[in-house]
């Protein structure tokens, strides 16, 4: 059961960081090469990401990472600006103090995490990305909803791997990853003081920004595989 877990945790993780490309072939043979998990742990893992549609699975010829789309990337957007604006309110509503204690903590952790320095440093993008994901929670975990948090997560999940993208990109023009700390300080700060109309605007900002960016960079991949 651990070998289990471990597979698919590790699988999942590089998806969602990219390091398994989107289109990628999933071979179950490479993956145990790979992870050293063993094989039925490393297909029952691929059963499970397909029900989460990270994985794609093909009949007669196994199972790849999902594609990457500008079509998806606006749909999961959009969606989740719909849903983060709900609990977001919500969360405003009913946070206590308490909950505003674990988003001033958890913007302070994320300021002082270092961005990835080249397109390879996926170390230091994963520890950016665990903290990013723990801030954006805690703005909506006084929300209430159990099943709306459990549909943010799910986005979340499929959000990061274009958020990654640009991430792991962040030194390009195309990026702009230089105003993200400031972005996050305003969120917070409007969230703290109560103030709902500010919030919805700055996060609909926010999450629209991490859209255009991997929309620039997607468009450039797409420009130069043609090129090539």
């Amino acid at each position: 059961m651990e070998y289990q877990k471990t597979a698919y945790n590790l699988i999942r993780a590089d998806i969602l960081l990219g390091a398994l490309t989107p289109g990628e072939r999933l071979r179950v043979v490479d993956l145990n090469a790979r992870y050293k998990s063993g094989l039925t742990p490393i297909r029952e893992a691929l059963v499970r990401l397909s029900s989460e549609g990270l994985v794609e699975a093909e009949a007669n010829r196994g199972a790849k990472v999902r594609e990457a789309s500008l079509e998806e990337l606006h749909d999961i957007t959009e969606t989740r600006i719909d849903i983060e604006t709900w609990c977001l309110t919500r969360a405003i509503e009913r946070g206590n103090d308490e909950w505003e204690g674990e988003i001033v903590r958890s913007l302070h952790m994320l300021s002082r995490a270092p961005t990835p320095s080249t397109e390879d440093d996926q170390e230091s993008a994963a520890q950016w990305e665990k903290l990013h994901r723990q801030f954006h929670y805690a703005l909506v975990a006084a929300s209430g909803s159990e099943w709306k948090l459990k549909i943010w997560n799910m986005l979340m999940d499929h959000s990061e791997r274009y958020r990654n993208l640009r991430l792991l990109n962040n030194f390009l023009t195309e990026s702009k990853v230089e105003n993200m700390d400031a972005e996050h300080a305003a969120i917070a700060a409007a969230v703290i003081s109560r103030d709902t109309e500010k919030s919805v605007e700055l996060i609909g900002q926010h999450l629209s920004a991490t859209k255009l960016a991997a929309e620039r960079l997607i468009q450039k991949q797409i420009e130069s595989a043609k090129r090539d």
